[in-house]
């Protein structure tokens, strides 16, 4: 069933990676609802509610409360419940488990791609980095999945994170509104890709980017620019970067002159209080919306 007026309301004014319908249904098995003004995501026991604010509202700490309170009284077999938002709910019970804060970077996306903002070692590094890749939209090929499953064989990841990276294909093939930047040498050997998504009227979204070991120096650079260009064409005035996930991921995006959007926490706690201490599962089980 196409999803109502209303939920598509939801990715049209997306600020963030989570009110993104046809991105978070490509790589999940939840079912997007409308619940008091806000998205949720479920199934039978689970649910996520996206406490963000969404197109030109405000975030309003009391109205997520009051929607919180009224989530049992609709979803009365849910056993678990995520709330992502930028603070924790105070309607939160104890035995709830909050993330560390972290926050949503955006770059401004001027007119023209010529007013794009680089520093002087940026642009250097772009320059070098064009000396040696070609940056094409593309459509995914068997060398993508190469180099996203090389990626998961060198680096330590979470299982949850493994499986999303199991989802892109599916993502990249079926979402209109995705474009996926492919860096190729002068041989034409793939050295890096990014996906970037444009379904929302007004902020493009960054979501996937892999590069080869030995890709030039600046690819990574390349790719984002190719991409906030494609924003800047389509009208979209912010490009969401992400989460600020740790230093070196932070460090990137403050490099392109990134602007925090809004903080991010994410809250579970079950319907009851656990007999002894748990640790929750994260909320990456279900949507996987941390990125690469």
């Amino acid at each position: 069933m196409p999803p109502s007026r209303f939920l598509t309301s939801f990715s049209a004014g997306a600020r963030v990676p989570e009110h993104l319908l046809p991105y978070v249904r490509a790589i999940s098995e939840l079912t997007p609802q409308e619940h008091e003004g806000f998205l949720v995501w479920h199934n039978k026991e689970n649910l996520i509610l996206v406490g963000h604010a969404c197109g030109a509202a405000e975030f309003d700490t009391e109205h997520l409360d009051e929607a919180i309170q009224k989530l049992p009284e609709v979803f009365p077999t849910m056993d678990r419940l995520t709330v992502l938002a930028p603070v924790r709910p105070t309607s939160a019970p104890a035995w709830s488990v909050s993330s560390p804060a972290d926050a949503y970077w955006v770059i401004p996306l001027p007119q023209n791609q010529a007013q794009l903002s680089h520093g002087q070692k940026l642009r250097n590094m772009l320059r070098r980095a064009k000396q040696e890749i070609t940056i094409t939209q593309e459509n995914w090929q068997p060398e993508h999945a190469e180099l996203t499953a090389m990626f998961s064989r060198t680096h330590a990841l979470a299982p949850e994170t493994r499986l999303l990276f199991s989802k892109i294909e599916r993502y990249a093939c079926t979402v209109p509104d995705s474009v996926l930047f492919s860096a190729r040498s002068s041989n034409g050997m793939l050295q890096g890709f990014s996906i970037g998504d444009y379904t929302a009227l007004e902020t493009a979204f960054y979501l996937f980017a892999f590069r080869h070991p030995q890709s030039p120096p600046g690819t990574a650079d390349a790719l984002l620019e190719a991409l906030a260009e494609e924003g800047i064409k389509r009208g979209h005035t912010l490009l969401n970067l992400g989460l600020g996930i740790n230093s070196g991921i932070a460090f990137f995006k403050r490099k392109w002159n990134a602007e925090r959007l809004c903080p991010h926490v994410e809250t579970t706690w079950t319907k009851r209080a656990p007999k002894k201490e748990t640790t929750f599962e994260s909320l990456k089980r279900w949507l996987g919306l941390n990125g690469a």
